[in-house]
């Protein structure tokens, strides 16, 4: 059964953030590819974290990297029934996760509101358990948050994409938008895979309605 908890009101994520962290797969020293700094939570007055799903982990984790405001990025399961998932596992549909990203960044130079426009806009959160080609659960389209005032804000902004969709002939929004959970730090091998392998496969495709 997936785990729930009460979230926090407030818009400091971390200290909720940190104990959902898990390092199983990979050491919490190891250092990030593009922005070379460890993985590790590292907490701060001036910073916030998200978990967005939107199909493959590789090139969702590229989109962000790439935003300035943001601090750090990490691929992972999340959102699922069972303790210490493996990319194996995941893929079986076993064990009901998520492939996720998590987003660290600083609010003052881009908004959570700007995070989600880009989380929108870069998918297609209409296709259920799946992303284009890519065909599975772990595929699915989710946002997962730290705090009630991003849990909300995400449900707001999902019933005002959902009119722009309907607009332009679209089914209805899959997305699952729920509270954090824990958020198990997927293989070093995935971690920045685009970084690494530059011509890797990336699906990442958005339906081309603006929020």
């Amino acid at each position: 059964m997936l785990e729930t908890h009460r979230l926090p009101k407030s818009s400091n994520t971390f200290v909720q953030a940190k104990k959902l962290m898990v390092f199983d797969l990979i050491d919490s020293h190891l250092k990030h590819y593009v922005f070379g700094k460890p993985l590790a939570v590292q907490e701060s007055l001036h910073s916030k974290v998200i978990m967005f799903g939107m199909g493959c982990f590789w090139g969702v984790e590229k989109l962000f990297w790439n935003i300035d405001g943001v601090l750090m990025t990490a691929v992972g399961y999340s959102a699922g029934s069972s303790e210490f998932p493996d990319y194996k596992s995941v893929c079986s549909q076993t064990t009901g996760h998520s492939e996720v990203v998590l987003v660290h960044y600083r609010p003052d130079t881009i908004s959570f509101g700007e995070l989600l426009t880009m989380f929108w806009e870069s998918h297609d959160p209409t296709q259920g358990m799946r992303q284009g080609n890519d065909i599975g659960s772990q595929y699915r389209s989710g946002i997962y948050a730290f705090s009630e005032n991003d849990l909300s804000m995400a449900l707001e902004t999902k019933e005002q994409y959902f009119g722009k969709l309907k607009s332009a002939r679209f089914g209805s929004i899959t997305t699952e938008i729920l509270p954090a959970t824990k958020f198990y730090y997927a293989e070093e091998y995935h971690q920045q895979y685009l970084a690494k392998n530059p011509r890797g496969y990336c699906a990442l495709q958005g339906t081309g309605v603006n929020f």
